[in-house]
């Protein structure tokens, strides 16, 4: 991994050279959204906190966010829910780093929310889109920054399948040239998209007008490529997701299980198949076929069967005889004697009555509750 563009000079007319803090730098966090692709999951509980195994998903990126020493605060930009995450986040013990909360009076899009949230922010700014799971080097994207004067650094990820993307190209000297808004096949020039990760100097937020609207992709990037400002790309080609819809949810679990993303419980080598995050009560017959989460508190009776790629939130029941394959069940959800459960997610506090069946592809939200023999037929 790493920049795909010498450090040499700044173009056109933005090159007046930026003096730079190097001890100080504020991260922001865009965690604004309502979630929408991921309900029912996110009707009461902020996608920042749905969790990734027994840990907010916000977590993961302050992770990342404490690789780099001179953050010292991350600002979580807000709208739908603050009380929600506050309650569960709080000033950042958890998340390694103070946190601090902004809300914005009304939705104002991804360069409102920047701009709102940096009020009175010289120093340099890290963004990071609230639902991006990756591995990505940021200190290897500040030092391009900084080695390039550039008043705003983009960071790119290659994808398979560019027709279906957003694409942003650069030229060989890694300057953004242009956006293409899902361009026909005749018109794809590049490979790369838009990976929500950025490195913004605040002097530039003149151009975005105050308490309104405006997108920092379809107008304020466009505007430093049109003035010909610094404005660099880094592309990393490490592990890269969107998680915000169920099925990116479902695999950033099973790619952090089987460690094509090398983070979370099961990245240690010395990890086992079947990780316990805490003191369990587990019958002496139930089965485990691996790679499996139990949270703390999980209880497990005779002769149940957890399958691979499944998870336990903490405090979770499993009855004598159920079946539990390919399905993630979040804190202090009960499922009683003899169920089966195949490839679903169970938000908080369900509760699952003898011999119900749930398939593949079923989403319930929390407090949900299947009576006794009931079947849920899968969506896929």
């Amino acid at each position: 991994m790493g920049p795909e563009q010498p450090a040499n000079a700044a173009r056109g007319a933005g090159t007046a050279r930026i003096c730079y803090n190097p001890a100080v730098m504020k991260a922001v966090i865009l965690a604004g959204g309502f979630g929408t692709r991921l309900r029912p999951l996110t009707l009461d509980t902020p996608k920042p906190i749905v969790p990734i195994f027994d840990r907010p998903f916000l977590y993961y990126q302050t992770d990342l966010l404490r690789q780099v020493p001179e953050i010292d605060e991350v600002i979580l930009s807000l709208n739908y829910r603050p009380d929600r995450i506050e309650a569960r986040v709080g000033r950042g013990a958890d998340a390694g780093l103070p946190v601090r909360y902004v809300v914005e009076p009304e939705p104002l899009g991804t360069g409102g929310a920047i701009k709102y949230a940096s009020r009175g922010i010289e120093d340099t700014i890290l963004v990071f889109n609230g639902d991006v799971l990756t591995t990505i080097d940021l200190q290897e994207v500040v030092r391009t920054h900084r080695d390039r004067h550039a008043r705003a650094t983009i960071v790119l990820t290659p994808v398979e399948n560019p027709s279906a993307y957003g694409l942003v190209e650069t030229d060989d000297q890694g300057n953004v040239r242009r956006f293409l808004e899902k361009p026909d096949p005749e018109d794809i020039t590049c490979n790369t998209i838009n990976a929500g990760i950025y490195l913004l100097e605040p002097e530039t937020f003149d151009r975005i007008p105050d308490n309104t609207p405006w997108s920092i992709e379809r107008q304020y990037f466009p505007s430093l490529v049109e003035r010909s400002e610094t404005f660099v790309a880094y592309v990393d080609r490490g592990y890269w997701l969107d998680i915000g819809t169920p099925a990116a949810y479902v695999q950033a679990h099973r790619d952090l299980m089987r460690r094509r993303c090398p983070r979370g419980p099961f990245a240690s080598d010395h990890a086992t198949m079947v990780h316990k995050a805490g003191p369990c009560d587990v019958a002496p017959d139930a089965q485990f076929h691996g790679p499996c989460f139990l949270g703390a508190g999980s209880v497990v009776g005779p002769a149940a069967r957890i399958g691979p790629e499944t998870v336990l939130g903490p405090g979770c029941h499993v009855g004598a005889g159920a079946i539990i394959e390919q399905t993630i069940l979040w804190r202090d959800t009960f499922v009683d004697d003899d169920c089966v459960v195949r490839g679903a997610v169970l938000g908080e506090r369900c509760r699952l009555d003898h011999h119900a069946e749930i398939g593949p592809g079923v989403i319930l939200g929390n407090d949900s509750t299947i009576g006794a023999h009931s079947q849920v037929p899968g969506t896929r």
